[in-house]
């Protein structure tokens, strides 16, 4: 523990447990403490966190609010999903993709200010910290990381909400408190903790808090058109959209319609597996309308490929490495196989489902004249003869061998 520190920012939301951790700061590294507090779209108003700040003697100037919903859907949701990420064939990434975002910000906000330390609230059991401080530190190594759940022995609620009385900190009662630990933003809400904590408990309904159930969507489907550019989606329903405006609009579909609700049990990088539930309404939509426009613009053997680097690449994203050499270097390959991924893709969304209905694109390599059931002038059906002879050689010549 380095406590020669003299300034430090902190990721800040204004909650029990960042506010907390702020007059912790204070008290036991007496540094001055600068707070970002980051809009991704989780859906709660961020200037509140400006107020509470002020009332805990942080300077106007050390208040960093931004809104970073553009930022974060155009240069990290929508590349991680050109890979149609998916970490352990399910898990969209939602909180994944968010942190080194807000690490990336903290370091530029500790240059400005000139401050030597950052600092979070994600516990020592979880994820989070180790995406916040790969990021952290592959961004700049040279500044100390405090991570309170890993130093003090507020280990509870209760010992939280008795060290804010302490310290005179209010916090503000929402009503009734939440039995899960839940993070949002524009891509997804996720739940933890609780009943959950149980892999075989069902999900409670009113747990799931952007979505109707599936048997409550609506009786007759919705059709959609999704447009795409450079594996990117640009128009719904020929209206042209910014990153974050696209999947603010297909969230609002989803919801509507009972999509992207799932459970998990997932393998976190501590070691350690974790029950968790996720609402991801427009990724879900998004996730199938790719793979559908990829079908008909990628070559066969690139579109394997790119199958098989995905589970890598959804791993480095999970673990906190998307600062990573590697990330980079699979990132340029990805983005490379996108240069042709445009048209428009027809959807059908009906009571938790996202059914493909049509795709076409001026880049397509669905050639009609050589698949036709029908009568054709391009292909010779008995070509197919030397190519299944030659690909079975190395069978022919085993079964002669060893007959």
């Amino acid at each position: 523990m380095n406590k020669n520190v003299n300034k430090v920012v902190l990721a800040y939301s204004g909650g029990l447990d960042t506010s907390v951790i702020l007059k912790w700061l204070q008290d036991e590294y007496n540094c001055e403490v600068v707070t970002f507090t980051a809009d991704l779209g989780q859906g709660e108003e961020v200037e509140p966190a400006r107020a509470k700040a002020l009332e805990l003697g942080i300077k106007p100037e050390n208040i960093f609010i931004e809104d970073l919903r553009e930022e974060f859907v155009k240069d990290f949701v929508f590349p991680m999903f050109r890979a149609n990420a998916i970490y352990e064939g399910e898990y969209l990434l939602g909180t994944s993709i968010a942190r080194p975002l807000i690490a990336k910000k903290q370091v530029e906000i500790a240059k400005k200010v000139g401050a030597d330390a950052v600092a979070h609230g994600a516990t020592g059991k979880g994820n989070d910290q180790v995406r916040f401080e790969v990021g952290y530190l592959s961004l700049n190594p040279d500044l100390t990381v405090i991570a309170p759940w890993r130093e003090w022995d507020l280990n509870s609620r209760e010992k939280l909400l008795k060290f804010a009385e302490e310290h005179g900190i209010k916090i503000e009662k929402k009503g009734k408190k939440s039995p899960y630990s839940m993070d949002a933003n524009l891509l997804h809400i996720s739940y933890e903790g609780g009943i959950l904590e149980d892999p075989n408990n069902e999900p409670e309904e009113d747990m799931w808090l952007w979505s109707v159930s599936p048997e409550k969507a609506p009786d007759t489907p919705e059709y959609i058109e999704i447009e795409y550019k450079n594996g990117d989606p640009i128009k719904l329903n020929g209206e042209e959209l910014t990153p974050a405006q696209m999947l603010t609009a297909l969230n609002e579909l989803g919801k509507k319609h009972g999509i992207g609700r799932i459970d998990i049990v997932e393998n976190r990088f501590v070691g350690m597996k974790s029950r968790g539930c996720y609402e991801t309404p427009g990724g879900t939509i998004m996730l199938k309308a790719h793979r559908a426009i990829e079908s008909i613009t990628l070559d066969r053997e690139e579109a394997h490929l790119k199958d098989e680097l995905m589970p890598r690449y959804a791993k480095l994203i999970y673990n906190g490495f998307w600062f990573s050499p590697e990330r980079e270097m699979l990132q340029a390959a990805i983005d490379k196989t996108q240069e042709n991924v445009e048209g428009v893709v027809r959807l059908k969304l009906y009571k938790g489902n996202v059914i493909v209905v049509g795709r076409k694109s001026d880049k397509s390599l669905f050639n009609p004249e050589y698949c036709t059931f029908e009568e054709d002038e391009v292909y010779d059906q008995k070509d197919a003869a030397g190519f299944i002879k030659l690909n079975a050689l190395r069978f022919i010549i085993e079964g002669k061998t060893r007959k």
